[in-house]
C-alpha cells in the first residue's frame, strides 16, 4: 500500500482556529481585572488609628481619588464633577446603596474633598470612607479607614 503524497491531500483550513484564538484574546483582554488601579501620584495623609483595610472590603465599594489639584478620578480616569455625579447616580440606581472610599492626596484642599462629600450626600450615598496611611511598609503604603 503506497502512501499518499502530501500534495494530493486536502489542505487544512486554519481560519476557524485563528478566529477562535482571536475571540479568546478579546475575551481575556476585556475581562482582565487590574488589581492596582490606584493613582501612584496620590500621597495619603497619615492616620495611624484607623481600621486597617484588608481583602474583606465589600465588592461594591467605589474608590474615588482626588489629586492635589482637586481633580476627581475613578480607576485613573479623570472626570469633571458632572460626570462623577452621573456615574455615581447611575451606579446607585443600578445596585442601591454602596460604600464610597475617598483617596485624597494630603495636599488637596478641603473644599475639593468637601465637593465630593456634598455630591455623595445629594445622591444618597452615606457610607463614605477616607483612606489614609496607617503605617509605612517596605512594599508601599498601607491604607486605613475610620
Amino acid at each position: 500500500m503506497a502512501r499518499k503524497n502530501r500534495s494530493e491531500s486536502c489542505p487544512l483550513d486554519m481560519t476557524p482556529m485563528i478566529d477562535v484564538v482571536f475571540q479568546l484574546m478579546i475575551f481575556f483582554i476585556v475581562t482582565i481585572n487590574l488589581t492596582d488601579t490606584n493613582n501612584p501620584e496620590i500621597k495619603l495623609e497619615k492616620g495611624p488609628y484607623g481600621t486597617l483595610i484588608d481583602n474583606k472590603m465589600p465588592k461594591t465599594v467605589l474608590t474615588v481619588e482626588v489629586d492635589k489639584n482637586g481633580r476627581i478620578s475613578i480607576n485613573n480616569l479623570r472626570m469633571d464633577h458632572n460626570t462623577f455625579r452621573t456615574i455615581v447616580k447611575a451606579r446607585y440606581n443600578r445596585i442601591g446603596e454602596f460604600p464610597l472610599l475617598v483617596r485624597g492626596d494630603y495636599r488637596t484642599k478641603h473644599q475639593d474633598i468637601r465637593k465630593v462629600m456634598d455630591m455623595c450626600t445629594e445622591l444618597g450615598i452615606y457610607k463614605v470612607w477616607f483612606a489614609a496611611i496607617q503605617r509605612e511598609t517596605t512594599s508601599g503604603q498601607s491604607a486605613a479607614r475610620p
